[in-house]
């Protein structure tokens, strides 16, 4: 199941062939990685804590049968391959970003609407610091323990990354404002909502202290941090969806850069459960007392707007033979990872719309036959999206692109 990034040929030695949107590889795996987490987290009892942890999924296994441990070891397995296949593309992302920062080709993207590009890498950085947190509450015994520790080291390493997210944006847009060398005719797709997924990632991360701290403090500080970065998020993505429409209906879809139409499903995933972790935190922190209908209401939103978004995209990108070209036929653009993030997305807040939403709410009864249906619904496009990536893979990772010009695909 493992794809070796180290062993494919071609990856150390791109130079200015590299592009940023590279770091989407890196950031899917950790996608894919945190799906089989979500899992356990809503299957596995865990009254004691309000995440699964090593202790509560020893717990499960000492009284499951033989399938039961089977199920848990599948799970546990997803989350060690992906996150160490996230690692790997996170360090070889990195090995040559450092070089591709140091050549003419870069100095060219920052030049271009392509330079939104790189806002991948504060986005991964943040999702690496989620993949080591889940890692260690499934694998480290007894570290929920001493959580509370480590909640201060997680939001500071969240501030950093936002803080070069905060940089980067403001490098990359505050030069195209003040030289106007933006090309809007050429923003004929969301690309450029990168920046607001970017943004989202960090917001998320910040908020997750505030549903699972009991220190005031740091409840208090999770949900301010947390606003920051997610109404920054959604202000930027607006915008961005503004103008990104605006000339996909002038000038049509660049179609290389089709992806980005279902970029709104993970950023939609993103902003929904960061809203989920502060309201938990005002409850549990500060007396805001927020009821299972409005959970209902809130995922029902996220979860209907993620439909639109993806019945949307898929409509578009059947006319314009996105699949057919990019997946299937010929054409190589490293934007194409930009499919894996919707199926994450999608996934995992189902998942919460499934549970928190309709299970928590009693319109369906956990471990029903329509729950199953839902499962096996919702585990479909967790595979799809496995699948989809190792194509990916061996399409791009085996023989890289040539050239530098498809930076301005993201998705």
């Amino acid at each position: 199941m493992s794809l070796s990034l180290g062993r494919l040929t071609g990856l150390r030695t791109l130079g200015e062939r590299y592009t940023p949107i590279y770091f989407l590889a890196a950031l899917g795996n950790g996608g894919m990685a945190v799906t089989f987490f979500i899992w356990l987290n809503f299957l596995v009892p865990h009254p004691k804590t309000p995440i699964v942890t090593f202790d509560s999924i020893a717990a499960l296994w000492a009284k499951s049968d033989l399938i039961g441990q089977i199920l848990l070891l599948v799970a546990l397995a997803g989350i060690a391959i992906f996150a160490l296949r996230h690692l790997q593309s996170l360090i070889w992302n990195l090995s040559e970003f450092s070089r591709f920062r140091r050549s003419s080709a870069y100095v060219q993207l920052r030049e271009t609407n392509g330079a939104v590009s790189l806002m991948a890498l504060p986005l991964t950085l943040a999702m690496t610091i989620n993949v080591l947190f889940v890692s260690g509450a499934v694998f480290v015994p007894g570290l929920w323990n001493v959580v509370e520790y480590l909640f201060p080291f997680a939001m500071a390493a969240f501030f950093a990354v936002g803080a070069l997210a905060l940089r980067t944006f403001a490098d990359i847009f505050g030069r195209a404002i003040s030289n106007g060398h933006f090309d809007c005719a050429r923003n004929n797709n969301l690309t450029q909502m990168l920046a607001a997924f970017a943004f989202a990632m960090v917001g998320v991360g910040l908020a997750a202290p505030a549903a699972m701290s009991t220190v005031k403090l740091t409840i208090g500080l999770s949900i301010i941090g947390a606003i920051f970065f997610i109404t920054s998020a959604v202000v930027i993505a607006l915008i961005m969806l503004v103008l990104g429409v605006r000339a996909m209906l002038t000038s049509g879809l660049a179609t290389e850069a089709g992806a980005s139409l279902w970029l709104p499903i993970p950023l939609l995933t993103l902003i929904g459960i960061a809203v989920l972790r502060i309201s938990h935190g005002l409850h549990n922190g500060f007396e805001l007392h927020i009821d299972a209908p409005h959970r209902l209401v809130i995922t029902a939103i996220f979860f209907s707007l993620q439909l639109l978004s993806g019945l949307f995209g898929w409509s578009v990108l059947q006319r314009v033979g996105y699949f057919r070209t990019y997946l299937n036929g010929s054409a190589r653009n490293p934007s194409t990872y930009g499919l894996i993030c919707p199926a994450v997305g999608l996934f995992v807040f189902g998942m919460f719309f499934l549970h928190v939403g309709l299970v928590q709410n009693g319109l369906i009864e956990k471990f029903s036959p329509i729950y199953f249906v839902a499962l096996a619904a919702l585990a479909t496009v967790q595979v799809l999206g496995i699948i989809t990536m190792f194509r990916i893979d061996r399409r791009l990772l085996a023989q890289p692109v040539k050239s530098p010009a498809e930076a301005e695909g993201v998705a």
